[in-house]
């Protein structure tokens, strides 16, 4: 059973950081891409943060470019993002994502619970 538990969220003054993890289990974990999306209310699930498999490819949306860094830690099946220089428009629920592939004609997505991430001073 495919398992993505986040952990690292919580309150921080703009200007600070956190390190958001994510547990992984349930798959080939070094097979597959890793994503960080994040939602609020007023806004639809949004791609953070990209990661392939194997780590060579990474991108990230343009608001978080220069701030935000993810990585992965394939002999832990762990993904991180690393948050710096955090803004109050950077407050949402932060959700690790994986593409699980299933067969070679398809994947399916995963999220996991989601951890808050609130930016107030």
């Amino acid at each position: 059973q495919v398992q993505l538990v986040e952990s690292g969220g919580g309150l921080v003054q703009p200007g600070g950081s956190l390190r958001l993890s994510c547990a992984a289990s349930g798959f080939t974990f070094g097979s597959s891409a890793m994503s960080w999306y994040r939602q609020t209310p007023e806004k639809e699930r949004e791609l953070v943060a990209f990661i392939s498999s194997g780590g060579g490819t990474v991108d990230y949306a343009d608001s978080v470019k220069g701030r935000f860094t993810i990585s992965r830690d394939d002999e832990k099946n762990m993904v991180y993002l690393q948050m710096d220089s955090l803004k109050p428009e950077d407050t949402a629920i932060y959700y690790c994502s994986a593409k699980v592939i299933r067969a070679v004609w398809a994947s399916d997505d995963y999220w996991g619970q989601g951890t808050r991430v609130t930016v107030s001073s």
